[in-house]
C-alpha cells in the first residue's frame, strides 16, 4: 500500500469517526448507523486505492499543510504563554485589589477580626496595597480593643513607608489609639458616625462656612473609611465653588489615595455636569453616549490627577470617570499616549463604551503592537461597529487580528458576512475560524451548507466534527445523510 493510500484512509476514517461521534453522544437516532458507517468507511477507502497517484500528490500537500499547520502552533503557543504571563500578572494585581475591596467590606460592616485577617494577608503579599493594608489593619486592630497590637502596627507602617500618603492619616489614629488606651470598644461608634454624617449634611445646606471647616476637620481625623466617603459625597452634592475647590484638592493627591479615588469617581459623576447621562452604558454600546458633559474645568482637574499620580488605581478611577461622563476625547488622549498597556487597553475599553468609533478606528491604523489592536477590536466589538470589523477581517495583514475579528463578528451573529468572508478566504486556519464562529452562534444550518459543498476534505471534516456536537435538527440529518450513502 502507497503511502498516499494509508494517508487517504486515514483522512476518510478521521470523517467517519467524526459522524460517529455525533452519533455515540446520542444526538441523532440511527438502529443501523454500525452497519452505514462502515460502508460509508469502506467507500472512501475504495476511492483512496484506485487512484494512488493523485493520492501520493494529495498526502503531499497534506503533509506541507501540516508542517505549516505545526509551525502556526509553535508561534501560537509562544504567543500564548508571554500572554499568559501578562495576565497572570494582572491576575495577581486584581486578586490583591478583590481582597482590599473585601476587607474594607468587612470593616464597614463591623467585622473587625474578618477585616484585620484579610488585611494582615494583603500587607503580606507586599503589593501596591502594603502601606494602606497597613493602616486599616491598625485601624481593625484597634476598633477590636487591641491597642498596643495597633500601636505596634503603626510604627511598622511608618518605619517601612516613611513617604506613605498614609502616613498622616496613621499619626492621626496613632494620636486617637494613645488616648483611648484602657477604653473599651465602644459597639454604637458605628451608629454615632452615622449621626453625625447627617447633622453635617444638615450644617452644609444652613451653614457652609461652617460645614466646610468641620468636614475638613473630620477628614484629617480616624473617622471610619464608610464615613468619610460619606462626607466626600455630602461635599459633592453640595455644588458650591467652596465644596468643589476641596473636592478638588482631594482628588489632586492631598489625602490618602483611597479618598482620592472617590473624589476622581465624585467628579466624574456630579463635577460640572448639568443633566444626566441618557442611556448610559447600554447607550455607549448603541452608539455613543449623548448628553451632557464635564465643565472644562473638571476634564482639566481629572487630567492633572492622571498625569501627577503613579498609582494605577487612582488612574483608573479617572478613566472610569471619563467613561460615566461620556469623554471620548479624554479616553482617546489617554489610549493614544499612555505607556502602561494595562492602562491603556482600560482606556480603550471604556471608548469602546462610549461608542468611540471613529477614534477607535485612529488608534487601530496607528497602533504598531498586536495585544493593543487586537483589545481595539474588543471595542469596536463593544460599540456594535461590525464594518470596522469585517474590514480587519478581510484585509488586514496580521492573521492572529483577522481571526479575533471574524470570531467577534460571529459573536456578533453575523452569518451573511461569515459566509462571504469564507467564500473569499484563501487561508485555512481564518476558514477554519469562520467554521467555529458559526458553532459558537449555534448556526448549525451554515456548518450544514459548507460541509455539503466544500472540497478540503479536512474543512469538510472540521465542519462534520462541529455538527457531531451540536444538537439540532439540521445537523442531525446531515449526519444521516453522510451514513446513509
Amino acid at each position: 500500500m502507497t503511502r498516499g493510500m494509508r494517508g487517504s484512509m486515514n483522512m476518510a476514517d478521521g470523517l467517519q469517526k467524526a459522524v460517529i461521534a455525533g452519533l455515540m453522544a446520542g444526538l441523532i437516532a440511527a438502529p443501523a448507523w454500525a452497519k452505514n458507517a462502515r460502508s460509508f468507511g469502506d467507500t472512501m477507502i475504495a476511492q483512496a486505492t484506485q487512484e494512488p497517484d493523485h493520492f501520493v500528490e494529495q498526502q503531499s500537500d497534506q503533509d506541507r499543510r501540516d508542517a505549516e499547520q505545526n509551525a502556526r502552533e509553535r508561534a501560537d503557543e509562544k504567543r500564548e504563554q508571554e500572554q499568559e504571563k501578562k495576565e497572570q500578572e494582572q491576575e495577581r494585581i486584581e486578586h490583591m485589589q478583590d481582597l482590599y475591596d473585601d476587607a474594607r467590606e468587612a470593616l464597614d460592616d463591623g467585622k473587625y477580626q474578618e477585616a484585620e485577617k484579610k488585611f494582615t494577608e494583603l500587607a503580606q503579599m507586599n503589593g501596591p496595597q502594603t502601606d494602606a493594608a497597613l493602616y486599616w489593619k491598625a485601624y481593625t486592630e484597634n476598633q477590636a480593643g487591641k491597642r498596643d497590637v495597633a500601636l505596634a502596627t503603626i510604627a511598622n507602617l511608618k518605619a517601612k513607608f516613611p513617604q506613605s500618603r498614609w502616613k498622616k492619616d496613621a499619626e492621626a489614629l496613632q494620636i486617637e489609639v494613645q488616648q483611648s488606651t484602657g477604653r473599651t470598644a465602644n459597639p454604637e461608634a458605628q451608629s454615632d458616625e452615622e449621626l453625625k454624617t447627617l447633622a453635617l449634611q444638615g450644617l452644609m445646606n444652613s451653614d457652609p462656612h461652617r460645614g466646610m471647616e468641620m468636614i475638613q476637620k473630620r477628614l484629617a481625623g480616624p473617622a471610619s473609611p464608610k464615613e468619610k466617603a460619606k462626607m466626600l459625597f455630602v461635599l459633592a452634592q453640595n455644588g458650591s465653588t467652596e465644596s468643589k475647590q476641596l473636592l478638588e484638592k482631594i482628588a489632586l493627591g492631598q489625602s490618602n489615595p483611597e479618598l482620592q479615588r472617590k473624589a476622581v469617581e465624585y467628579l466624574g459623576i456630579f463635577g460640572g455636569v448639568s443633566g444626566g447621562v441618557e442611556g448610559g452604558i447600554e447607550g455607549g454600546v448603541s452608539g455613543g453616549v449623548n448628553g451632557p458633559r464635564h465643565s472644562s474645568g473638571t476634564n482639566q482637574i481629572l487630567s492633572q490627577v492622571y498625569a501627577a499620580t503613579t498609582d494605577e488605581s487612582v488612574k483608573r478611577a479617572v478613566i472610569r470617570s471619563y467613561m460615566i461622563s461620556g469623554n471620548r476625547e479624554g479616553l482617546f488622549q489617554l489610549a493614544k499616549g499612555e505607556k502602561n498597556e494595562n492602562l491603556k487597553r482600560e482606556a480603550i475599553r471604556n471608548l469602546g463604551l462610549v461608542g468611540g468609533q471613529n477614534e477607535l478606528l485612529q488608534l487601530y491604523q496607528s497602533e504598531p503592537t498586536s495585544e493593543v489592536r487586537r483589545e481595539i477590536l474588543q471595542g469596536f466589538f463593544l460599540s456594535g461597529q461590525s464594518d470596522k470589523l469585517v474590514q480587519v477581517a478581510e484585509n488586514d495583514k496580521d492573521m492572529d487580528l483577522r481571526r479575533t475579528a471574524i470570531r467577534n463578528l460571529g459573536l456578533m451573529g453575523k452569518t451573511d458576512v461569515l459566509q462571504s468572508i469564507y467564500m473569499k478566504e484563501t487561508d485555512r486556519q481564518n476558514k477554519e475560524e469562520v467554521l467555529n464562529a458559526y458553532f459558537l452562534s449555534g448556526n448549525a444550518k451554515a456548518l450544514v451548507a459548507i460541509a455539503k459543498s466544500e472540497k478540503d476534505a479536512e474543512l469538510k471534516k472540521r465542519a462534520v466534527e462541529k455538527l457531531s456536537l451540536m444538537n439540532s435538527k439540521e445537523g442531525s440529518e446531515y449526519l444521516m445523510e453522510l451514513l446513509n450513502k
